[in-house]
């Protein structure tokens, strides 16, 4: 396994969802990479935060069900460009694996960039860390809300969207999985929909396909919500066709 292919086991290994040869390795790879190291402490306070925020009781059987796709379901491994079309085509037939599921709930735990954090001073990172523990706690925050409440929806090119929103916070957090990147130069914005009338609700990081978003400012009396691809930098109005629009969870 590659350097490159272990900076991309943070979630499966915070997840407890290797096997244990891939354990063994990755802990050797984290004694040597800060970055994997503190963004494994970073996605596991996170999911142990999600795990409080929904209660719920299993059916029967569903221990054993999990057990047995643990020991049958071969894990994926990461795409590449080259069968990344063959995988998509592959993915709405199959069962979704443990690798799958280790991604999905890393994309809403996941804020930080481990190919950032290798590339500035350790004063840098330092700041970095502080603020994406804030934004993880932020996050965290409205996930675990007792008035949260969620929607989600399909996007296009095969991407999933989930919108938390809690009113008695007066936030919402906008969870995305297997988004494309926007062009060069590019970035996804986030708008409310007021009735209407779109209202910035932040940036996505452009170099990222899986990522949550504490959604800028309240809420409000905002009925819905859409992405559109602006210039870096984001734009005050929305200036193309929406990527996706969602009604907010009622």
């Amino acid at each position: 396994m590659t350097t490159a292919d272990l900076h991309t086991l943070t979630g499966a290994y915070a997840l407890h969802a290797l096997d244990p040869a891939e354990q063994a390795e990755f802990e050797r790879h984290l004694d040597a990479c800060p970055a994997c190291a503190q963004e494994v402490r970073e996605l596991s306070a996170t999911a142990a935060r999600l795990g409080l925020a929904v209660g719920v009781v299993p059916p029967e059987g569903f221990k054993e069900s999990v057990l047995h796709r643990i020991d049958s379901v071969r894990q994926e491994p990461p795409r590449t460009s080259a069968s990344a079309a063959v995988a998509g085509a592959r993915r709405r037939g199959l069962q979704v694996s443990r690798w799958t599921l280790a991604a999905c709930l890393a994309a809403v735990a996941a804020l930080g960039g481990t190919t950032v954090w290798q590339h500035i001073e350790a004063r840098d990172a330092r700041q970095e860390a502080r603020e994406a523990q804030q934004a993880t706690d932020q996050v965290a925050d409205v996930l675990a809300a007792p008035d949260a409440k969620v929607r989600t929806a399909r996007l296009t090119g095969g991407a999933s969207g989930t919108v938390v929103v809690s009113e008695d916070r007066d936030k919402a957090v906008f969870v995305a999985a297997s988004m494309a990147r926007p062009p060069s130069g590019k970035v996804y914005q986030l708008w409310f929909d007021d009735g209407g009338t779109m209202r910035s609700a932040g940036l996505m990081d452009p170099r990222r396909t899986a990522q949550s978003v504490l959604m800028a400012g309240s809420v409000g009396d905002a009925s819905g919500m859409g992405i559109t691809v602006e210039p870096a930098g984001g734009s005050q109005h929305p200036t193309s066709d929406p990527v996706a629009l969602m009604e907010l969870p009622a």
